[in-house]
């Protein structure tokens, strides 16, 4: 593609986009790629490279478009990402060409609004401070609860690109093996600092191509996501539950831990994501797992009461976490979104937790950084129900500096990662789970 046919297509990707504000912009990607087949690897990864930076950028963008009287339009959007980090005006114009597979020249209202935002830069100094830091407004106290004086650093970490995180298969390969293996194919990859697992990746690179993730030695997984799964300390003689299971990522690393050993129910209540996680387990090589969908007036969880000896609850959350990924995630959050899943969260610990036998654990994780759905969330349940007590992780696995950690918060600031929590909590031997729960 011509840089004005990829320029194009990025304002029809925006278009799409805006056209289903609720769904998530990667699935409205997806979609949009799959029915232009036309549009070569490369050319997918410089129009959604664009597309991202317009969406990691949207509020003061947005604020700029608003101070000089413009629409936000797709196309303008476009051109006033490309001004306000550096492009000439004369580029721009020479981009938005005629021509069957370009954009169409920049009318004269667009051109004047280029004009104008060229004598601007994309950080003003008298622009909100919750614009300048891509924050919806509700959040800001929040956030700033929670970070304090470091909040500018956490946030601007939040919005660099995020980097591409593979798990190493131990069931298939060791990670010189697969280091190795991946640097045949022209995949050269460190290893991370944290994951004794883990390789690490720069830039969109296509791993799902490659023969190492096609014969299930690699799994595409952030480092964070695979010190959640490591802190469960699961081993070999373990009955496992993971809980919320969705596609399996953090299930394939609680089997490779169990050495295929053991017995692994994988548990949600959506067909598709626990459908999805069947090739990627055969992929793998893992066959300890049990799947069980979750419905309204299900038996299967009161059948089990008390007979796992570790229990992960991933949670639904907020994802403020993976914000790198999913930058378009920070406007599409609402306050209401966030009560709804606080309740949620509640309730499903209080379930979850009926299902760890005496002196079994529960691992409570989500990929967020808001202490509402984290350190508050398990403040809450202990009060709720005293049979449980926060204990350091046992798990051999975690780095030395996460070592005997009861809990952990990561974020990409401070440890390179996607935002994560977790919170170990242990049954006491022979006690059960109190009857208040979060629903009453």
């Amino acid at each position: 593609m011509t840089p004005s046919a990829r320029l194009s297509a990025s304002i029809d990707l925006l278009a799409a986009m805006e056209a289903t504000p609720r769904k998530p912009a990667d699935a409205v990607a997806n979609s949009f790629f799959r029915e232009r087949r036309y549009i070569g690897g490369g050319d997918r990864r410089a129009v959604s490279g664009l597309v991202w930076d317009i969406m990691r950028a949207w509020r003061r963008i947005g604020w700029h478009l608003a101070e000089i009287g413009a629409q936000s339009t797709p196309r303008l959007l476009v051109a006033a990402c490309l001004i306000l980090k550096g492009t000439g005006v004369e580029e721009i114009s020479a981009l938005f060409e005629e021509g069957r597979f370009a954009a169409g020249a920049l009318t004269l209202k667009e051109r004047d609004s280029v004009h104008a935002l060229a004598r601007r830069t994309l950080d003003m100094e008298d622009m909100p401070r919750a614009v300048k830091l891509e924050l919806p407004d509700w959040l800001m106290p929040e956030l700033e609860a929670t970070f304090g004086d470091t909040l500018e650093q956490e946030l601007a970490a939040l919005s660099e690109p995020a980097t591409l995180d593979l798990r190493v298969n131990m069931l298939r390969a060791t990670r010189p093996e697969a280091q190795k293996a991946l640097a045949r194919e022209g995949l050269h990859a460190e290893l991370t600092p944290l994951s004794p697992w883990g390789l690490r990746l720069s830039g969109r690179l296509p791993v799902t191509s490659s023969t190492p993730f096609q014969d299930g030695r690699v799994e595409i997984q952030d480092e964070g996501s695979q010190l959640v799964a490591a802190i469960l300390g699961a081993a070999p003689h373990m009955r496992v539950l993971d809980y919320c299971a969705g596609a399996g990522g953090k299930t394939l690393a609680l089997a490779m831990m169990m050495e295929n050993k053991g017995h692994i129910a994988a548990c949600d209540v959506a067909e598709k994501r626990l459908d999805g996680a069947v090739r990627r387990l055969r992929r793998a090589g893992v066959h300890n797992v049990e799947r069980h969908l979750l419905t309204a007036g299900d038996k299967w969880a009161k059948r089990r009461s008390g007979s796992f000896d570790r229990v992960l609850v991933d949670a639904p959350c907020s994802g403020t976490g993976t914000w790198r990924r999913n930058p378009d995630a920070r406007l599409r959050t609402t306050r209401q979104d966030l009560d709804e899943l606080l309740v949620k969260q509640a309730q499903i610990l209080d379930k979850a937790a009926t299902l760890v036998r005496p002196g079994g654990r529960l691992v409570y994780a989500t990929c967020s950084i808001l202490s509402a759905e984290n350190t508050q969330q398990i403040d809450a349940f202990l009060k709720r129900n005293s049979a449980f007590h926060l204990v350091p992780s046992d798990s051999t696995e975690l780095p030395e500096s996460l070592k005997q950690t009861s809990m952990f918060a990561l974020t990409p600031h401070k440890n390179g990662t996607d935002g994560f929590f977790a919170a170990v909590l242990e049954r006491k031997a022979e006690a059960a789970p109190e009857a208040t729960t979060a629903e009453s």
